[in-house]
């Protein structure tokens, strides 16, 4: 039976693909490409030598198809190792593809990560907010009263009911338009007619008891009594009687409040003390402050008196939570401070703010991907992790999101019940000070996250070595900045003590050792007020700053420069003999042109079976049977698998011939497909130079170019992969190039082991000979001493024996002296090995002979 009665029908080799395609083997329909699926874990020359085999009818390889179980399973567990893989959890460190694939994949998710916490940080916040600020602290803190002054130039108790009774009052309650008519009912309760007062303003503060101080003794009777500066536990917590109805003179506890402590400039305050709301018209407020200035509400003991009062508008969703501050220390007088909290506590309200809240879903996704990922890299480095500063970089994002997330589902639920009691109990004191508080601390959390997040971008982008110069720089002068760091405080903080105690009395700049620090590192930038020094002290001025400039700024601070920059040479000559682990465009370049050369390949194909559709009917029937189809496409270089399986594709009726329609009908997918290449080719040339037409002639590799060959072979896994992935029974010709040139290179390298082979037994052989004739020299030895006459005396003997040695032992050492090896030791001189080298004996020897450098004959 011949070979072709053998050969299967059309329709039993669809099959058979079929069948392959469901073990793995498949090929797209659309494309010509009939060679196995990638795979990352099987290497290209087991793949090569299994479909070679097949070729040959030799031992049939095929992958087992595992069960259906075992599939799902293995997909998805391999899904979830991939889904977090990364350089921690991946061996990368010997495959640079793969390295760089991986880093490209975290970045890219980083990335992603990085714009959704940038929408959701600045979708919390926006340009609003300063201008709502700056329109409240200019009606509180610039509005003049009768006298002229403004709440910033508070310096007394007068000055405080000045702006009590004229601009707070005015203020809080707007109850004329600006042509002074009156407003409706219904319209008022608004600051600037657009801000609503939310509850009522509240007047509350802190006194300490009397006799709180110790007096002197020589001034005990004069003065008689004594209010000492602030502290918790010097508070005045009396009550006085009053029937009136006013709660001023009531102390109360900070749990009774519901308050909390406050930090102004001179001390730190309780969230307790004897509070008093304002009513809801500018009348009932001041008969209110007008009852208290006449009851003299602030004493002696008073060292602080809050106001206190929350505002919404609606326009723009913001609240402003405002606190005016007017200290009044124990010096007597009066410091006025305030703060101003402009915070977003109604998150949810416009199309954008639910967008926002989306963005924030995703981004606690993310939260929760990170940690999977920073748990599976602890398990793989135990406490090994936590040395990378990187390391430490994540865990701390983490734990600032995991803090926000919480605060952020507290905050939204406590407004709600905020508001809602607000709304029950109008005629109530709307506390939100607790809330816009922990809201701006949240804020300020989030923007260290975000500025972390940014700055963790140097972990992806560090495969460079343009990208690691900063932290190379300051990795490798680490130690010593840090005994410079020493050295430098020590000095720095010897001038900070220096400078308070010399002008902390009359230079508010060096009032106390905090301010007195900053202000000598505003100087080192030059920040500075020399006339204030020198008006403090005139001698001592001038030489404290030009001793602190001298020392730190000329000597330290040209130091530290000094360390970096000599460090940062050292850094950038090193580099500059380095390689970078992997050029992020190399590998760009290498994709794009495996891109272009796959699609000149494809394009080959087309070519080529246009070419077979037109000449291979040699006998001009117009039909193309299967012999004809193989014997034009094997002289193409194509392999019995693929020719095979396109035969297959086209004889639908599967008589082994094709017809003229299914000749017309493989010549318009041919069409369609080439038109569509060209597109693909069109679009892909738009970005970036077009490269030569990569043609199976011109996709040959160098054989002198062994580098090209391994890098232009390597897949996206890291993995070598066929250049053009034909045919699953056998290879194309680039690959029969390629594994050509593999051969030779292999028989080139097994050849020269086979080489030293000869050699080392050669040399065995030699040494062999060489004990042979050392036996033979030494039997001469005995032989001649046997020969002598026997009336010699034993001396004479070993005499005789001992010159006859020594004559040997000589020859053997003036042969191998001359020696071109020089890897031997001469047998006479009883010492340390002497380098001699094995040479021919012209002349001088017995017999001309080879030794080698032991004296061996060879």
């Amino acid at each position: 039976m011949t070979s072709r009665d053998n050969r299967p029908t059309s329709a039993q080799s669809r099959t058979a693909w079929g069948t392959d395609m469901d073990s793995g083997y498949g090929r797209p329909d659309n494309q010509f490409e009939f060679g196995p699926r990638d795979d990352p874990d099987l290497p290209v020359a087991m793949e090569n030598d299994i479909y070679m085999d097949r070729d040959k009818g030799k031992n049939e390889v095929a992958p087992t198809k595992p069960t259906e179980n075992q599939g799902c399973f293995t997909k998805f567990r391999k899904g979830v190792r991939s889904l977090w893989a990364t350089r921690q959890t991946e061996e990368t460190k010997g495959n640079r593809e793969l390295h760089v694939k991986t880093t490209l994949r975290e970045l890219i998710i980083y990335l992603v990560f990085l714009i959704i916490l940038c929408v959701v940080t600045f979708g919390m916040t926006s340009t609003t907010m300063y201008y709502y600020t700056k329109v409240m602290s200019d009606l509180f803190l610039d509005t003049t009263h009768e006298s002229g002054g403004t709440f910033r130039t508070i310096t007394n108790v007068d000055d405080f009911w000045k702006f009590a009774r004229g601009p707070l009052i005015k203020g809080l309650h707007w109850e004329t338009w600006y042509n002074n008519e009156p407003l409706p009912p219904s319209e008022q309760g608004y600051i600037y007619y657009e801000n609503k007062l939310l509850g009522l303003p509240r007047l509350r503060q802190l006194r300490v008891s009397s006799n709180s101080c110790v007096v002197h003794e020589n001034f005990k009777d004069v003065i008689r009594e004594c209010y000492d500066s602030y502290s918790a536990n010097l508070e005045d917590k009396t009550t006085t009687a009053n029937a009136d109805n006013y709660t001023a003179f009531a102390y109360k506890t900070e749990e009774e409040l519901d308050g909390s402590s406050h930090e102004a400039t001179i001390a730190t305050y309780s969230g307790a003390g004897y509070v008093q709301n304002l009513g809801k018209t500018q009348n009932e407020s001041l008969e209110v402050i007008t009852y208290l200035f006449n009851k003299l509400w602030i004493t002696r003991g008073t060292r602080v008196l809050f106001v206190d009062f929350t505002v919404y508008n609606a326009n723009i969703n913001l609240f402003c939570a405002i606190r005016l501050i007017v200290e009044f220390p124990a010096t007597g007088g009066a410091i006025p401070s305030w703060d101003f909290r402009t915070v977003k506590l109604i998150r949810y309200v416009t199309i954008k703010d639910y967008f926002i809240m989306a963005c924030e879903l995703i981004f606690a996704l993310f939260i929760a991907y990170y940690i999977v990922e920073e748990a599976l890299e602890i398990k793989k480095h135990k406490l090994s992790y936590f040395k990378s500063l990187w390391n430490i970089l994540d865990l701390t994002v983490i734990i600032i999101a995991l803090l926000c997330i919480a605060f952020d589902i507290y905050r939204t639920v406590e407004v709600d019940n905020k508001l809602s009691e607000l709304i029950s109990h109008p005629d109530q004191y709307a506390d939100f000070e607790f809330l816009s508080y922990w809201q701006t601390r949240f804020d300020n959390a989030i923007a260290i996250a975000v500025f972390f997040a940014w700055v963790k971008i140097f972990k992806y982008i560090s495969f460079n070595k343009t990208m690691t110069q900063l932290s190379s720089t300051l990795g490798r002068c680490a130690k010593d900045l840090l005994g410079f760091a020493v050295m430098f405080f020590i000095i720095f903080l010897a001038f900070t003590q220096l400078g308070y105690l010399l002008f902390g009395t009359q230079v508010k700049d060096f009032s106390n050792f905090g301010n007195s620090f900053f202000t000598l590192f505003r100087i080192i930038l030059g920040d500075f007020d020399f006339h204030q020094l020198e008006a403090a002290n005139r001698y001592l001025g001038p030489i404290f700053f030009m001793l602190f400039v001298f020392f730190v700024f000329f000597v330290l601070i040209n130091m530290f420069l000094a360390i970096i920059n000599d460090t940062y040479s050292e850094v950038k000559g090193d580099m500059a003999n380095q390689m970078n682990e992997f050029e992020m465009t190399d590998y760009f370049k290498r994709g794009y042109q495996k891109m272009v050369d796959k699609l000149n390949l494809k394009r080959d194909k087309i070519q080529d079976i246009h070419e077979t559709l037109k000449h291979a009917d040699i006998n001009g029937d117009d039909k193309l049977d299967f012999d004809e189809w193989r014997q034009d496409l094997k002289t193409r270089g194509y392999a019995d698998g693929e020719i095979e399986a396109l035969f297959a594709k086209y004889d639908i009726d599967g008589d082994r011939v094709l017809d003229k329609d299914e000749q017309i009908r493989m010549q318009e997918d041919l069409n369609n497909q080439k038109a569509a290449l060209n597109k693909e080719y069109d679009e892909l040339e738009k970005t970036g130079n077009r490269p030569g037409t990569a043609r199976r002639a011109s996709s040959r590799i160098s054989e002198n170019d062994d580098s090209g060959d391994e890098s232009s072979e390597m897949d996206e896994n890291g993995s070598k992969s066929t250049r053009s992935g034909r045919g699953s029974n056998g290879v194309s010709y680039e690959e029969f190039t390629v594994l050509s040139r593999r051969v030779d290179r292999m028989e080139h390298s097994i050849g020269s082991i086979v080489s030293k082979i000869d050699a080392v037994l050669v040399k065995l052989e030699a040494m062999e000979k060489a004990k042979l004739k050392r036996r033979e020299t030494m039997g001469k030895i005995l032989d001649s001493i046997t020969e002598t006459d026997g009336s010699n005396s034993d001396e004479i003997k070993r005499e005789q024996m001992e010159k006859l040695v020594r004559e040997e032992l000589e020859r053997w050492d003036s042969e191998t002296s001359f020696s071109p090896s020089g890897r031997g030791a001469s047998p006479s001189s009883g010492s340390s090995a002497r380098g001699v080298r094995a040479r021919s004996r012209p002349g001088s020897g017995q017999h001309g002979d080879y030794y080698d450098s032991r004296g061996y004959h060879v």
